[in-house]
């Protein structure tokens, strides 16, 4: 299976978590034969 996914980091949540849940999902993909594509984006709500 293939999936695309949209990723804005520090959008509430630390970029540094965004990067470790990637590595995640990329094990996953390892394991079960998946492929994560990673679109990232700079958009970030500034309040």
């Amino acid at each position: 299976m293939q999936c695309n996914i949209g990723v804005i980091k520090g959008d509430g949540i630390g970029p540094e978590i965004v990067t470790e849940a990637m590595k995640v999902l990329d094990k996953v993909g390892e394991k079960f034969g998946h492929t994560f594509n990673y679109e990232r984006s700079l958009w970030a709500d500034a309040q």
